[in-house]
């Protein structure tokens, strides 16, 4: 269905400053064209393209960096901290902005990772890049997003998976947010200062301090993720934010029964209060019960069920892919910091795949995405929705 030939922007290049080799490892990269997908949708391509150029599209959760080629070179990359983007690629993928987000850079100077010093470097990095991109710009407003969709540009929304570094310290939300941070998960797998994480073996919910963080995040004007906490803290922290709360990346637990799923309270109470839940699509994530091999068909298993749970106005996608051997970098990651846990679903037959056919990484994601929507019936209106709508909503009330 995608066809790359299509359309060939000028080609970019992350860090065109600096010198391969001497400022930063002479790594080999994942070629961003070597995977594509098999999926192809019985649908009118007119259509979808049309429903791409007219709409704001939003990633909700993505990581649009190249991996190396070689993941043993993965911790040489990491510790350089020189994330390279895929501007070309993205600029073919009819995305109008991508909320990028930190994992915490796990393994670049510590093995915990979460370090302030080392996100601060980080961002700064990622911030000096962006600033010598054509075409890619930092969005802190609704009004960037929309500039960008008017002007032809990718808009990145920055935002990291756990708020793990701020430790007890309230004002490193505000420095984070007049950095460019505009969205943070308050938990990764592990328990922090704020919460607990989806690995524990025993949820004590959101922490006295991670309720002031909450209070915080709203008033400064920063969207709360949920992906990664426990369900207790993810169902306290929905309850004691004033504003709606965002599950950036997750399914069903409904559909597959893992840890990493979010269970049907949880959805309910997300968008009761106003939230939105990003579609994940990671490898060995949104399985279903129908779909025991990860494809974009078990990953819509999750978003059919949750737009019956939810409503359609509360569901979007947030498919966290890469360019890259993302199944992996994924156990490589797992490894470190031992989450496996939460992708157990007990005896349960299911088949591992390399790549989720698809959704194999963010410059196909969306079109074939809305070339499911429309060969399964969806109106315009919806497909406008949760490509983007929902989350332009969302950010309405939440950000300043």
């Amino acid at each position: 269905m995608y066809h790359p030939a299509a359309a060939k922007p000028a080609d970019y290049e992350s860090f065109p400053y600096l010198r391969r080799g001497t400022d930063f490892p002479a790594v080999e990269l994942s070629d961003p064209s070597a995977r594509r997908s098999r999926f192809t949708a019985e649908a009118d391509e007119d259509r979808i393209e049309r429903l791409l150029a007219e709409n704001v599209t939003i990633s909700f959760h993505d990581h649009p960096q190249l991996l190396p080629a070689d993941v043993a070179d993965m911790p040489a990359f990491l510790r350089s901290k020189h994330e390279f983007t895929a501007f070309t690629e993205l600029r073919r993928s009819g995305l109008t902005a991508v909320f990028d987000n930190w994992f915490g850079v796990i393994g670049s100077t510590r093995r915990a990772g979460w370090k302030w010093d080392d996100l601060i470097t980080t961002l700064g990095l990622r911030l000096a890049d962006l600033a010598h991109q054509d075409g890619a710009v930092v969005a802190r407003t609704v009004r960037d997003i929309l500039d960008a969709k008017r002007d032809g540009h990718v808009a990145f929304v920055l935002g990291t998976e756990s708020a793990g570094m701020i430790e007890n310290d309230l004002d490193r939300i505000d420095v984070l947010y007049g950095l460019g941070i505009r969205q943070m998960g308050l938990v990764y797998a592990e328990t922090n200062t704020l919460g607990s994480g989806q690995k524990e073996q025993h949820d004590g919910g959101l922490t006295a301090f991670g309720r002031r963080a909450v209070e915080r995040m709203n008033a400064v004007g920063m969207l709360i993720d949920v992906s990664h906490a426990s369900d207790r803290t993810s169902l306290d922290a929905i309850e004691a934010s004033v504003k709606p709360v965002a599950i950036t990346h997750a399914g069903a637990r409904a559909v597959w029964p893992i840890t990493r799923m979010k269970p049907d309270d949880v959805l309910r109470a997300c968008a009761e209060r106003g939230g939105v839940l990003g579609i994940e699509a990671a490898p060995h994530t949104t399985v279903s019960y129908d779909h025991r091999a990860q494809s974009i068909e078990s990953v819509m298993d999750h978003f059919t069920y949750a737009v019956e749970l939810m409503g359609i106005e509360h569901v979007a996608f947030g498919p966290d892919t890469l360019y890259g051997d993302h199944a992996s970098f994924q156990k490589a990651i797992g490894d470190v910091i031992g989450s496996s846990r939460v992708f157990d679903a007990g005896d349960l037959e299911w088949e591992r795949v390399s790549h989720v056919d698809g959704l194999e990484n963010p410059t196909e994601n969306f079109r074939n995405i809305a070339g499911w929507l429309v060969e399964h019936g969806y109106r315009d209106d919806e497909i406008a929705a949760v490509l983007g709508g929902n989350i332009l909503r969302l950010l309405n009330e939440v950000w300043r």
